[in-house]
């Protein structure tokens, strides 16, 4: 494997872990909030805020989430979950 695969790979797993982490707080938000419907988008926005903030890793979530709306927009919705992280808070 090159470097530049390596690489990608690398990045492409820590932007997903970063996206997970995103996930499980919005999901938190949701629950401090009595889990009201409707407010999806805020607590996404505002978890996305908070974790990102505390991240050395920000621009380059920023950066590929970029690139992959560029891409493939309804792919990269937040809100498309593609993993049961979100359930594993409730648990």
């Amino acid at each position: 494997m090159d470097i530049d695969t390596r690489r990608q790979k690398q990045q492409a797993l820590m932007t997903e872990l970063l996206e997970r982490k995103i996930r499980l707080h919005a999901q938190h938000l949701y629950d401090q909030r009595g889990q009201a419907d409707g407010l999806a988008l805020q607590d996404w926005v505002q978890a996305e805020s908070e974790v990102l903030g505390k991240s050395i890793l920000a621009p380059l979530y920023r950066r590929t989430r970029v690139e992959g709306s560029a891409s493939s927009a309804s792919a990269n919705s937040p809100f498309a979950a593609s993993d049961s992280s979100a359930s594993e808070v409730s648990a």
